[in-house]
Parts: C-alpha cells; structure tokens; sequence
C-alpha cells in the first residue's frame, strides 16, 4: 500500500520520519488506512447474538415477521433431502439420476462449511470440479456462458452418488502427506498436502489433460448482504495492473448471467464465477443433485451418460416457486455478533491484521446499496472482510483450471465474518478453497502470490503477537 512519507514534495529527513512514526504509534494511530471494527454489529442491524453450533442458521435480526414465514418455508427445501421420482413427496422428487449429495445441508453442514472426507469415507461435502484445455478461438461462444469447457462425457463435475439403475461416475480419492514450515523463531509448523485422484472411471477413460479443482462448501451467512454491496465500489478496488505497486492487483470477474443473458461482476464462488445467490444456488442443484430448474434447465448429466431414461420429478423439477423460497433463505442468514472485541489481544490482532496488509485484500468494511423489497439488507455497514475481487494466491494454491477470466491462480477473497464460529458450527471443517487447512495459522501459511508479503510477516512475528493475530481471527 502506499507508504505513511509519500509526497509530492521534498522528502523528510530521515530522523523526523521516525519521529513521526513513533508520535503515530504513540497515539494509537494507524499507518495505514484500513478501518478498525468499533461494533460487533458485523452483518449491519441483521446481526445476531448466537455463538453456539446454530449461529449460522438464523435469519436476519431485522427481518420482518411475513418474511420470517418466506424463510422457514426455504429452511425446510434446504434441509430435508430430495428424494428419486415418482414420489409421494413431489414437491421434493427428481433427485439425480447422478449426484453428490441428496439436500442441500449434506454441503452445507448446519449452514456453514463443508469439510475433506476421511480415508475411506465418500466425498460430500467437497466435489471435484472438471474442465478440458480451451481453445480461445474455437471455444468463444462456450467460455462466454460457461467460463471454461466441460468434459463432453463427465461433465463439469464429477458426480459420486447415482441413484438405483446408474453408476456413479467415479470415486473421488484424496491421500495426504505432510511439509513443515519454519517460522522466523525457529517454531516448526506441520502443513497437510492434499492429493487427489479419480478412480474407477465408469463412463470410459479419462484424458491425461483433464483439468481438476477440488471444491469444499462455503459458509452460507451474510450472502444477501454480500449480493447489495454497489458494484461500483467493488470495482473501484480493482487493481488489475497494479497502479499503485503495492503488490495487489485485484481482478473482477465477468460472468454469465443465466437470467439476464449478459455477462455481468461475478460476485460468488471460490473463483466469482457466479453472479447472483440465486443462479448460484440452481447450479448446485443441478451439479449436485441432478435438478433442474427454469434457470439452469439441464443437469451436468450428458447424453452419453443416459440420464434421460431416468424418472424425473417434473418439468423442471424445482419450481419457481420452490427457488423462490431457497433464494430468500440463502440470502438472508444472519451474520453472528463479533465476540471479545475488548480483549486487549484481540485488539493488539486487530491492528497487526492491518498493519500486515490482510486488509488490502480482506477489505474490512462496506456499506450495502438499496434492496428492492429488501429493508433489512439496504442500507447496512457490514464488516465482511473481503473485497470478492480474484487475487493470485500462488502455486501452493493454484487448481490450474481457469473459469471465466479468474485463472489457474486465482481465487475470490472468502469473507472473513463467522470464521471463528466455523468449527463449533462443523467440527471437522477446514479452511481454503478445499478444507486443507486445519488451523487459521496453516490457512496464513498457505497464502502466496499477491498475500506472500503479508504471509512473510506473520512467519517473522513473534509468538506473542503471531497469538493476537490468531485472537483476531477467531473473534470474527
């Protein structure tokens, strides 16, 4: 960022920039301009006092009695599972013929994130995304609508459930193996590796290129909020050529908007590759459990697969009116409280986020724009930690699988709010784009590229405040 002495003019001696350095410190002033949370009120006035494992399954604080009926309604399509056609329960048919889960809560365990699957154990929770190297020529109408190009046999993810007449497609295997970090006081760190590998592919072989990007599910809170933040001022701190030379160069992703048939700011996903909660929340119920709906009419079951022969629950098989519901629940959980926000370490983390430039990135604050018919999302200062900008986050990262402009390296800024609550919500949750982190500290540990400056400086901090970092983290 830029420097506390920039100037047009002369430059200061030397010792009067110390001097002032040590006035500013003295006073408590920051040397950056990142704001400090003064309010645990971190969702805006929809902010709820929970803390315990249902803390991410509430509805907004301030929403109106009518809308709380709208919500329960959606709760129940989000929960329950959704079953094979014909069903008495027809509401909720159609599931398959392949998938990988059977509700929506099977990823989003009690709303929050999702976690890597045990040896031996099926992958619910994270999914393995698919691709094919495109041909920027060829392929022009396809990454236009579709960001990248899917496998012509398995898709664009591989599924690993199938109901009774049809094999799954294949089974996910992850192997892990571990590294160690040393930090700067000589503390020695174990970092778990991540290896995945398709097995037992049952609809031909697999190609060698075959592009891969293993996916756990994000938490669900504060998406509305997130989804009325003015595109404006997400772009306004974009930084693609990085004018500023701080080492930041956020990207904003463009994407195709199913509804509105333009391409539009993605704002979703690990990658931003989607553009609203609710397209966001159709392509998971096709890609994850074989529904179709008026958005996103087809499955990621292709015809060589044969799924048309398989019972459907309806054309299609989520109403609008049953979206209509899912859309209102997913946008409008509650954000929790900020908890122990006058713990001196705590504070001492807050400033050392700050002072390390995770703010850059992890923008701490945002004031929400008009929701049409939506008073409690309009209007709300939020303090999400994220400026859902794409950033290079170096190799270690890296999935290699681009997605509408977000390249191999690059992955959206995940908010920051509820972190602290994610393993009392999911206890065997984990951290990053797929669960591999089992700590906050191995989550800093893992961040390069553009966050390698910020990441190099936790390494060189001392126990002490490498703690009040942590406290930070965890009182989100």
């Amino acid at each position: 960022m830029n420097s506390l002495f920039h100037s047009s003019g002369a430059v200061a001696p030397r010792l009067a920039c110390v001097t002032l350095l040590i006035a500013l410190l003295a006073a408590g002033t920051e040397a950056h301009s990142y704001p400090l949370q003064e309010t645990p009120q971190t969702g805006g006035e929809g902010t709820v006092e929970q803390s315990d494992h249902n803390a991410f399954s509430l509805p907004q604080g301030n929403l109106s009695m009518t809308k709380r009926l709208d919500f329960s309604v959606g709760n129940s399509f989000f929960r329950n599972p959704w079953v094979i056609a014909p069903s008495s329960t027809a509401a909720r048919d159609g599931l398959g013929a392949l998938f990988n889960t059977n509700s929506c809560q099977g990823c989003h365990i009690k709303d929050g994130r999702g976690h890597p699957p045990l040896t031996d154990e099926a992958s619910i929770s994270l999914f393995l995304r698919l691709a094919m190297p495109a041909d920027p020529e060829k392929d022009v109408e396809i990454l236009e609508q579709h960001g990248f190009v899917p496998h012509p046999v398995y898709g664009s993810q591989l599924q690993t459930a199938a109901i009774p007449g049809f094999k799954p497609e294949a089974e996910l295997v992850i192997n892990w193996t571990q590294r160690e970090e040393l930090l700067g006081d000589g503390t020695k760190v174990t970092m778990r590796v991540p290896h995945y590998r398709i097995e037992n592919p049952q609809y031909g072989p697999l190609p060698a290129d075959l592009l891969t990007s293993p996916r756990v599910a994000p938490p669900m809170i504060g998406l509305g909020l997130l989804a009325n933040i003015p595109e404006e001022l997400i772009l306004a701190a974009a930084d693609p050529d990085d004018t500023d030379n701080d080492g930041i160069s956020g990207r904003a992703n463009r994407v195709w908007d199913k509804a509105e048939k333009t391409t539009v700011l993605g704002r979703f996903g690990w990658k931003a590759s989607e553009p609203t909660v609710m397209q966001q929340s159709m392509g998971a119920f096709a890609g994850d459990m074989g529904l179709t709906s008026a958005l996103v009419p087809g499955t990621d079951c292709t015809p060589s697969q044969g799924c048309d022969a398989a019972p459907h629950g309806g054309e299609p098989e989520v109403s609008d009116e049953v979206a209509g519901f899912i859309d209102f629940y997913a946008s409008s959980l509650a954000v929790p409280a900020r908890r122990n926000m006058d713990d001196p370490q705590v504070m001492a983390g807050a400033k050392l986020f700050n002072q390390s430039d995770c703010a850059a990135c992890h923008t701490p604050r945002h004031v929400t724009g008009e929701a049409a018919g939506r008073p409690d999302l309009s209007h709300q200062t939020i303090w999400p930690y994220t400026d859902l900008l794409l950033h290079d986050m170096g190799s270690g990262l890296a999935d290699g699988r681009d997605e509408f402009l977000a390249n191999g390296n690059e992955w959206r800024t995940p908010p920051l709010w509820g972190l602290g609550l994610a393993q009392e919500i999911n206890p065997r949750a984990g951290f990053l784009h797929d669960g591999r982190a089992e700590t906050l500290e191995q989550a800093i540990l893992w961040h390069g590229g553009e966050a390698q400056a910020s990441a190099d400086r936790y390494r060189s901090m001392t126990v002490k405040d490498r703690s009040a970092l942590i406290r930070f983290l965890e009182s989100l």
